[in-house]
């Protein structure tokens, strides 16, 4: 998996180890950037480059390799049908709070996602 990307940063002229290529593999198993492109930008970096000097070269390659990746979409969040979101209210929420809103209440008017999917993710937010 991203050998493609592995090979993009040595062609670059970027060391990269096979036991750095296996600890960005490890961290993407364990689930540390699921679903964020941002961060598995910051994973990817602080697992396979280990000088600064290096980082100007690994954003080329990962603008190239990774050209066109985006987030998953506020519009998408919104567009989950609402029968979904009643089976979950079902599932997560007790009588009572079904009570007071059932699956409108997992339906946040400001368009996030509910509260038990965590939240959708944003425009990057320019960490450094």
């Amino acid at each position: 998996m991203f050998s493609g990307f592995i090979q993009g940063l040595r062609t670059a002229g970027v060391p990269v180890s096979i036991t750095e290529h296996l600890c960005l593999m490890g961290a993407m198993q364990a689930g540390a950037a699921d679903y964020s492109v941002e961060d598995f930008y910051f994973l990817a970096r602080a697992s396979l480059i280990k000088d600064e000097r290096w980082f100007d070269r690994f954003d080329r390659v990962f603008a190239q390799y990774f050209k066109g990746l985006e987030t998953v979409s506020d519009d998408l969040v919104r567009e989950l049908p609402e029968d979904w979101l009643r089976k979950l209210a079902e599932k997560t929420l007790t009588p009572d709070e079904m009570g007071r809103g059932g699956a409108g209440r997992l339906r946040q008017a400001d368009g996030d996602a509910p509260p038990a999917l965590g939240g959708a993710e944003g425009a990057p937010s320019g960490r450094q």
